[in-house]
């Protein structure tokens, strides 16, 4: 069976319907739950080469197949991957295609990895801010989550974290509720490290924010 014909093997009609409900966006879903999909992509890791293994994200990503995208960017989820410029080419060739939460936070994990592995790739990822799509602007914070998580940061981390709080103080003003919520879970997840930072950003520019984002941003700092 193709990686295609096994997804499909799996499809449950019922649980189908009710994701393309959920998730809004117009395209095929099967019904496979991600631990299903999990256990796919991790027999299709372990027995494919890393050329293969990115060709086979690439034609999953083409089908359009809420499933099959999820399961090309887990193809793709790995902190070790050499030489990795094919495979962080081809996760940037999806952030245009973005257009639901669950598809992009999958694979934006994905540039998660490819970003820490390469801090330099920053500067393609702050390009994305300004964009007029909403979920590539959104992606340039959900790919740099892994800078709010260090507890004890080398310099260049912290001038990363610094650098990156700056596009968050230029999306504050972003009326979108899917950016504000992203401001929010960046701001959020710095305090629980970080909370002089998280704070400063808040006294600065959290009335630029939403209240929500204002809120859901606080909740771990002390009042």
């Amino acid at each position: 069976m193709t990686p295609l014909a096994q997804l499909e093997a799996l499809a449950n009609p019922d649980k189908a319907a009710e994701m393309l409900a959920y998730h809004k966006a117009p395209r095929r879903y099967l019904g496979v739950t991600v631990p299903q999909i999990d256990d796919l992509t991790d027999q299709w890791r372990a027995a494919l080469t890393l050329d293969d293994r990115i060709a086979l994200a690439a034609s999953l990503w083409a089908t359009d197949i809420h499933e099959a995208r999820v399961a090309a960017a887990k193809l793709l989820t790995q902190a070790r991957i050499r030489p990795d410029d094919a495979a962080w080419a081809l996760i940037q060739s999806w952030v245009p295609d973005f257009d639901a939460w669950a598809i992009a936070d999958h694979a934006s994990i994905a540039g998660q990895k490819r970003l820490v592995a390469d801090p330099s790739r920053l500067d393609t990822v702050e390009t994305w801010i300004t964009s007029p799509h909403m979920w590539t602007r959104r992606a340039a914070l959900v790919m740099t989550l892994p800078w709010t998580k260090q507890n004890h940061p080398k310099p260049e981390e912290e001038a990363a974290r610094d650098r990156i709080l700056g596009w968050c103080a230029t999306l504050a003003d972003d009326r979108d509720w899917f950016i504000q919520k992203a401001v929010a879970w960046w701001v959020r997840d710095l305090s629980k490290h970080d909370a002089p930072r998280a704070r400063a950003f808040l006294e600065t520019h959290g009335p630029r924010l939403k209240p929500f984002a204002q809120n859901e941003a606080a909740r771990h700092l002390a009042p």
